[in-house]
């Protein structure tokens, strides 16, 4: 399934992208990857290094004549997002993307595609099975669990790389370099509740929730203040409980710290008296929905059915509390950036909330280019969490990458790219959080650049990778390596 894209140009780069998606490769469950990628080197008899996480570098002397040129670094993660369509009969685990070709992309058949950041790995694997491209001493650098944590480039070894230019290729626009990204931090609140016994003789069990949400990125699509479902859901569930009183025995929506959820799915029990009225509210719900996203959301809606009885109920006083503080927790832009037009300087994402054996997880993501706004932030929705009695964990966070206007290696790409296509590229300072900013933490003096072809709806199943931008970055690659300054 999904051999035709091995017939893509450019090949080499294609049929390395093929391969890797035959391999599973979750986040932290990397394995049966690493050891295609140790497979590789194997087969192209080049030396392979691992720091103690197990981050990857395939090194490939200069070719002739350019021994004397500063060594690089060509760098993607391993680790992919991975979502499905509700219904999609798909094991992460264990099967292999089905991949298919629709005019200028490439997309994955109800699942995450894996071109973030699969093509970027791709690429650099084709630099190294060439013989005609010219190049300095490369390093092509697989990184471990970016998509989770970024632990990977957090953990990498301080002695793992020899060059002193890195090129990350993860960014997701043609003709666009990235020079900078936002720092994060994840905030996480799990909220203890007594379970309580009803006796269901008189009441209806149905499945709830709001679906058709395209969801997406936390950084790159958080610009377009598309729906989140997770908030949708609580305001239904608690707009239901409020007027109904019904009683929640199930609920989840999101699972991913980085991804805008998409849909989300409560179990609940109301009275039987009041099965119509609570069926023609969520109803009166999902036209209230359409109107407020008509210009965004083109396929939202709020459902109820009757369902199967499900399990034991949070008691009456914690599922008010629960809920309440559901709809506290803030998501969206808190602040626009002053200094660089269209830049979101700071962000939450409500990314989960789920109820699980003995309590209800809420999980939420901070973003910022200026660290004292993410932890402000961070700090803000730890109170909410701590006022309503909930337990607090935050993550260690990662840094922003600050911009360097005067980088040797942005000058040979800006020029390199006004000779290819004849016109400057977009520099920008993206929302999203890369790698570059803990690898600078770790190498100080490591000059950096991102940049990859285009990438659409990535974090979710609709993500896709446009065939012709594959092929422009892998040019301009190209032409970049062969004219990387003398040492």
């Amino acid at each position: 399934m999904g051999t035709e894209i091995k017939n893509l140009e450019p090949r080499l780069v294609w049929d390395y992208f093929y391969q890797l998606t035959q391999y599973p490769r979750p986040s932290k469950q990397e394995e049966k990857a690493i050891a295609w990628y140790e497979g590789v080197a194997r087969d192209l008899g080049l030396p392979l290094t691992k720091d103690a996480l197990g981050n990857l570098v395939i090194t490939k002397p200069a070719t002739k004549g350019m021994e004397d040129r500063r060594g690089v670094v060509i760098q993607a993660h391993i680790d992919m997002v991975c979502e499905k369509n509700r219904g999609v009969d798909f094991d992460f685990d264990n099967d292999a993307i089905q991949t298919w070709i629709d005019g200028d992309w490439v997309k994955a058949k109800g699942t995450t595609l894996g071109a973030d950041n699969g093509i970027g790995l791709a690429m650099g694997l084709a630099i190294l099975a060439s013989d005609d491209i010219a190049h300095p001493r490369l390093e092509v650098l697989a990184t471990l669990d970016e998509e989770t944590g970024l632990t990977g480039a957090m953990e990498l070894g301080t002695d793992l790389l020899k060059s002193d230019i890195l090129i990350n290729l993860d960014t997701e626009d043609d003709h666009t370099f990235s020079i900078g990204c936002a720092g994060g931090i994840n905030t996480i609140g799990n909220f203890p509740y007594k379970s309580e016994d009803v006796d269901t003789s008189n009441y209806t069990f149905l499945e709830v929730g709001v679906k058709g949400m395209m969801g997406g990125h936390s950084g790159v699509e958080i610009n377009e203040e598309r729906a989140n479902a997770a908030k949708l859901m609580v305001r239904m569930l608690l707009d239901l409980t409020n007027e109904f009183g019904i009683k929640i025995s199930a609920m989840e929506s999101g699972n991913k710290h980085n991804a805008i959820p998409r849909e989300g799915f409560a179990t609940i029990a109301a009275k039987d008296s009041d099965v119509d009225n609570v069926l023609k509210s969520i109803s009166e719900f999902s036209k209230v929905l359409k109107s407020e996203y008509s210009m965004i959301e083109k396929n939202i809606e709020a459902f109820g059915k009757r369902t199967e009885a499900g399990g034991s109920f949070i008691n009456a006083e914690d599922q008010m509390r629960i809920l309440t503080v559901a709809m506290a927790v803030p998501h969206g832009i808190y602040r626009w950036s002053p200094d660089i037009k269209g830049l979101v300087q700071t962000s939450t994402n409500f990314a989960v909330i789920e109820k699980k054996d003995d309590h209800v997880h809420i999980l939420t993501s901070q973003r910022s280019s200026v660290h004292s706004e993410k932890m402000y932030w961070a700090a803000q929705i730890g109170s909410v969490i701590k006022l309503a009695g909930g337990e607090l964990i935050q993550s260690d966070g990662y840094p922003s990458w600050e911009p360097n206007m005067d980088s040797p290696i942005l000058k040979t790409a800006v020029n390199m790219h006004k000779e290819m296509f004849g016109n400057e590229p977009v520099l920008e300072v993206i929302h999203a959080g890369l790698e570059c900013g803990l690898v600078g933490e770790k190498y100080p003096n490591m000059d950096m650049l991102s940049f990859g072809p285009t990438i659409r709806m990535p974090h979710t199943p609709e993500e896709k990778v446009e065939i012709s931008t594959v092929m422009n970055s892998w040019n301009l690659l190209k032409g970049m390596l062969a004219n990387i300054p003398v040492k």
